[in-house]
């Protein structure tokens, strides 16, 4: 069959027309096939995103568990007892020092400036009271901060995760504390309320200088009570959080400052304080602190340490120790020492100074261990020995009253010699027959070791051992112009039998020692006193050592009050000392250099008496004048001026080095004559006792 003509453009039409049908299929094939690609692989990248979500979440939550499994029970979880601090005070209640593994004591935040908590958590976790433990928003925010930055600029952690590694964790950077940090949070959340968490956060931070919590920053940077510290100030002490030893006041004060302001401008961002508050705070000027603690109440605290374990044992909580130190007269004590060398340690070559004052109940009023504590921390008040020079002569002039002399008795002041050594008076001046008390007065040398060698050196050591000093005694010749080295403390507290009537009071600085709940742990008791003088030895030894004050080498000590005393210069003018009393206290001063050059020419009638009197006169205000036990009287010496000399207590010797006047072996009038004098009991050496028997040396010597 064959088509007609006309038919064919139809056909011919239809077939393009069916042949353009298929393309067009094919493109909406193909169009459709693109098109499902590019959803397929969004949905592919959702489905495996989602899948990777999953299996991520299991790896977090296998982790979680596998740590979690490795900490103990929550049952057992307490909170670590803080380390103890030892909270100590003076007589009046005043506060010394807090001293211990915090050097602060805990304090709730009602006892705190307000500005302290606020400016912490304004710099440091300013969503505080509004998360659960960890801050999803804060940790974003400054993991976002630290990647603009570069470099490590904020830190994620908030302050209850700070406490929980604070109080459990150790400081190792690793992916296990991090998740074990973030549990305890959660835990600390859950069992303690915010301000609570807050509070154990202050009282437990490490705040640079060895001060752990509010309280022990705001006394080592500013010393003033956490209640007291201004706006500036707790901006500083907040600052230090970010990094406490490089931001310390005592380090970098500008650095210090620089920060604080940026904790100022977080409290003001966040309402805590208003415009005028913040510009006032901004002004305050960078001050250092002191390098170390300053102040001489310090010397006081490290002693107190010192003897708390043997007084309670070990401290396993807060207590508070009751001194007998008195804060007035310490600082007294303090500034005495200091203006004096203010003035005069250039001039006279003299850089350091010490004061002790004992009562006569052996309590401790006040102990100045040095010039400065914050730049020196040894104690030469109890710690440093060294050569006491004349004023261990009362001990000699005490032996001798004891073996029946008085102080009318003569001796021919005249140069002598003792072996290879000869002693002799200051300037080489001698004054042939003498009494003791005039020879005392004077503090003549050649008198001094004339009665050693009579009453024997071993019964000196132990006369001054049986009043007080605990340092080993040379049981020598020289020992008549105190060549044995003793401390500051136990010297002064060998003069208080003078003082206290022949009785001898043990010496103490702690008088109680409670815990914070007030419990006692220890309590001075007074021990029954023991006389270590007789009335009649009291009464002839004061009558002596008063004439040092009146008209000897003390007369500037002279204050008002009947005194007595004795001065005394060591070799080369190397320590110079007042050791001084009145019926009411006890007070030892000492000046000299830490590396035992010599001053220029210092003596103990110089220096030491001017600062024992200026802090005697204030310890004396108000109180009643009392004349000293014994009523023994002498007659005067009569000392001029040229008499009366500043040296005239220095040691003087020929055929000995200065620096050695320790002849070696003990040499004395016991070895040479087979005699022996052996040291009376306390009591024994009044009126009612024989006179010792006149030996060779004694008519030689012109006795």
């Amino acid at each position: 069959m064959r088509a007609d003509p006309e038919d064919r453009p139809v056909r011919s039409q239809k077939r393009r027309t069916s042949s353009r049908k298929p393309a067009k299929s094919r493109r909406g094939r193909s169009s459709r096939r693109q098109g499902g690609g590019l959803l397929g692989l969004i949905r592919r990248a959702v489905y495996w995103s989602f899948v990777l979500c999953i299996w991520g979440g299991i790896a977090v939550a296998g982790t979680v568990i596998y740590f979690a499994a490795k900490m103990p029970q929550t049952t057992t979880w307490t909170i670590p007892d803080r380390p103890p601090n030892v909270k100590i005070v003076s007589v009046e209640g005043d506060l010394i020092a807090n001293r211990g593994a915090t050097g602060g004591e805990a304090i709730g935040l009602h006892q705190m400036s307000p500005y302290l908590p606020q400016a912490v958590v304004a710099i440091e976790d300013r969503r505080f009271y509004s998360h659960f433990g960890v801050d999803p928003v804060g940790f974003v925010r400054a993991m976002a901060t630290n990647v603009i930055s570069g470099r490590l600029v904020q830190g994620g952690s908030t302050i209850t995760q700070q406490l929980a590694k604070n109080l459990f964790l150790t400081p190792d950077r690793t992916l296990e504390r991090k998740v074990q940090e973030v549990l305890l949070a959660l835990w600390l959340e859950q069992k303690y309320s915010k301000d609570q968490i807050l509070e154990m956060y202050l009282n437990r931070v490490y705040l640079g200088s060895g001060s752990y919590g509010v309280a022990a920053a705001s006394r080592r940077y500013f010393n003033k009570s956490a209640h007291d510290v201004t706006l500036s100030e707790a901006a500083v002490i907040a600052g230090l959080l970010k990094a406490p030893s490089r931001l310390s006041p005592a380090r970098d004060p500008k650095a210090a400052i620089e920060r604080s302001q940026l904790v100022l401008a977080a409290m003001r961002d966040q309402g805590m304080i208003g415009d005028k508050e913040l510009t006032f705070a901004m002004k305050q000027p960078a001050t250092r602190a002191a390098a170390y603690w300053s102040g001489s109440e310090h010397y006081v605290a490290d002693r107190v340490m010192e003897e708390l374990p043997e007084l309670i044992g070990d401290v396993r909580a807060d207590v508070v120790v009751d001194t007998t130190v008195d804060l007035g007269l310490q600082k007294l004590g303090e500034a005495s020492i200091r203006d004096l060398i203010q003035k005069n340690g250039d001039r006279l070559n003299v850089s350091q100074g010490a004061l002790v004052s004992i009562d006569g109940t052996g309590a401790v009023r006040a102990l100045v261990g040095g010039y400065d504590y914050a730049n020196s921390q040894f104690d030469r008040a109890s710690e440093a020995k060294r050569q006491p020079g004349s004023t261990f002569k009362p001990f000699v002039y005490l032996s001798a009253l004891e073996q029946g002399r008085t102080p009318e008795t003569v001796r021919n002041d005249a140069p002598i010699r003792i072996g290879n050594w000869t002693p002799g008076n200051y300037n080489g001046k001698y004054f042939g027959k003498v009494t003791l008390a005039e020879a005392l007065a004077r503090s003549l040398n050649s008198v001094s070791a004339q009665l050693v060698m009579e009453v024997g050196p071993g019964t000196v050591v132990d006369t001054a051992h049986r009043l007080g000093i605990v340092s080993t005694l040379n049981a020598n010749a020289s020992l008549a112009l105190g060549t044995s080295e003793v401390t500051l403390l136990e010297l002064t507290d060998s003069f208080v039998p003078f003082a206290n009537d022949g009785y001898k009071a043990p010496v103490h600085l702690v008088r109680r020692v409670t815990t914070h709940e007030g419990k006692v742990l220890y309590e001075y008791k007074n021990p029954k006193q023991e006389r270590v003088i007789s009335e009649r030895n009291v009464g002839m030894m004061n009558a002596m050592l008063r004439q040092t004050v009146d008209s000897g080498t003390a007369t500037k000590a002279k204050f008002g009050w009947p005194a007595a005393g004795k001065t005394g210069t060591s070799q080369n003018f190397r320590d110079a000392w007042f050791i001084g009393y009145t019926s009411n206290l006890t007070t030892g001063v000492w000046f000299g250099n830490d590396d035992g050059k010599p001053t220029k020419k210092v003596t103990g009638g110089a220096l030491p008496a001017l600062a024992w009197k200026e802090f005697m006169v204030a310890a004396h205000k108000g109180v009643p004048v009392a004349e000293l036990p014994g009523n023994y009287r002498v007659n005067e010496p009569v000392i001029d001026g040229n008499d009366a000399l500043p040296g005239a207590d220095v040691p003087a010797a020929e055929g000995v080095p200065s620096a050695q006047l320790n002849p070696g072996g003990p040499v004395g009038l016991d070895d040479q004559t087979g005699s022996t004098h052996p040291t009376p009991p306390a009591g024994v050496g009044g009126n009612g006792q024989k006179p010792r028997k006149t030996t060779l040396f004694d008519l030689i010597m012109g006795n």
